[in-house]
């Protein structure tokens, strides 16, 4: 892996951050900064608070107690964090689970739709950038098609394209391949391989233990809503430190 130029200023920057539902304990003093150009990896079982962590960063998910800061703008407990949020929300895009397309518009329609509604671009420009991010995503000749007419794979790479069309400076990813097909995951992961390389700034939550081995430069291990863990990934993979990091990865490698 290529060795990005590092800035000495976090784009992500979160202390102590506490969640809750209702009496449970999601997130417990989550301490994290992500360097632009890095790529951060999130793993753990499921139900460890991985996705409630990055939806905390753009404000998807409230938290009570602590700080997070995300390129200058900050988020307050309880979501009261007004013109800051709105300033994240097109900063900062975010891959979920599921592709959320809209299913009565075209897949360029789809990428085109938040950068003239949101960014106020003119049609023209929105159009020419969908075109150019399709073709970057490997589905160009998919322009003119709607999204039942695309494979789960194909679809995923869509919402790739629309969110990376408001020109964020940071992405989210939530487990971007659990929905998809055995065989369809390699297309989408192949397209987050081609961001890291071009250095992108990139959270991603997945299951994919040799995606994270291959892209991540830090590994975050995440063991019931605290980080029991954060390294390099050959040290996570080979040698963790944590006991809870080595029971995790002997039940997940083997299979």
């Amino acid at each position: 892996m290529t060795q990005k130029e590092k800035t000495t200023s976090a784009i992500v920057r979160m202390e102590k951050v506490n969640k809750h539902f209702g009496n449970l304990h999601v997130l417990k003093d989550i301490d994290l900064e992500v360097m632009p150009g890095e790529v951060v990896v999130i793993i753990g079982a499921s139900g460890s608070g991985k996705s409630t962590l990055i939806r905390c960063i753009n404000g998807l998910e409230e938290f009570q107690s602590g700080h997070i800061d995300v390129d200058g703008n900050e988020l307050t407990p309880y979501g009261k964090s007004g013109k800051a949020l709105q300033r994240i929300r097109t900063e900062v895009g975010m891959v979920f689970q599921q592709f959320n397309l809209f299913p009565h518009l075209s897949v360029r329609d789809n990428v085109t739709l938040a950068p003239m509604k949101v960014r106020g671009w003119n049609q023209e420009d929105a159009v020419e950038t969908a075109e150019r991010l399709l073709q970057r995503v490997g589905i160009a000749d998919q322009s003119e098609k709607y999204p039942t007419q695309l494979s789960g794979g194909q679809q995923q790479r869509v919402a790739l394209a629309r969110a990376l069309a408001m020109e964020p400076r940071l992405m989210l990813f939530d487990e971007p391949t659990s929905a998809l097909d055995p065989e369809m995951i390699g297309e989408v992961l192949d397209a987050m391989r081609e961001l890291a390389r071009e250095g992108m700034t990139m959270i991603i939550v997945t299951h994919e233990m040799g995606f994270a081995r291959e892209v991540a430069d830090r590994v975050i291990y995440v063991h019931k809503g605290e980080i029991a863990e954060v390294a390099p990934p050959e040290k996570i993979f080979d040698s963790p430190h944590d006991e809870r990091t080595r029971s995790f990865l002997s039940r997940v490698l083997k299979h």
